[in-house]
């Protein structure tokens, strides 16, 4: 069986925050954006990978989510708990280096974790957990 990823889905309450986080400070190519105002989704993805892409959507916007649930995911993005994504650089400092002055929000600065990876993490403007490790 040969199966590969196509695309995920990160929350986003920001569309223009995101597209500049994703496409300026991480250097991803914009696929597609459509819809309007909060409710875009857009698609970016690394160059070079056109079958891997990210898919930024307006957070709870299923007919079927209730205004409780709603509430509950609203509140875990602030505390940038609802979702989150791991990333590979080949030049790990260049990378931590472009996303921090980007403004991002830095959760942990390049180091070697005792797993093995050396890793840093940041949050994109909706509060999602980015990590970013040595390919």
């Amino acid at each position: 069986m040969d199966i590969t990823i196509q695309s995920s889905f990160l929350p986003s309450d920001d569309p223009e925050a995101s597209l500049a986080f994703y496409r300026d400070a991480l250097g991803f190519e914009v696929r597609g954006d459509v819809g309007s105002g909060q409710m875009r989704w857009i698609t970016v993805g690394p160059p070079g990978q056109p079958n891997t892409s990210i898919v930024l959507h307006p957070p709870a916007v299923d007919p079927g989510i209730t205004d409780d649930e709603r509430a509950v995911i609203t509140e875990m993005m602030a505390k940038g708990t609802y979702a989150g994504i791991n990333l590979a650089a080949a030049d790990l400092d260049a990378a931590f280096e472009r996303v921090q002055a980007s403004g991002a929000d830095v959760m942990q600065e390049p180091m070697d974790q005792d797993w093995g990876a050396r890793d840093f993490a940041v949050r994109d403007p909706a509060g999602n957990s980015v990590r970013i490790q040595q390919a």
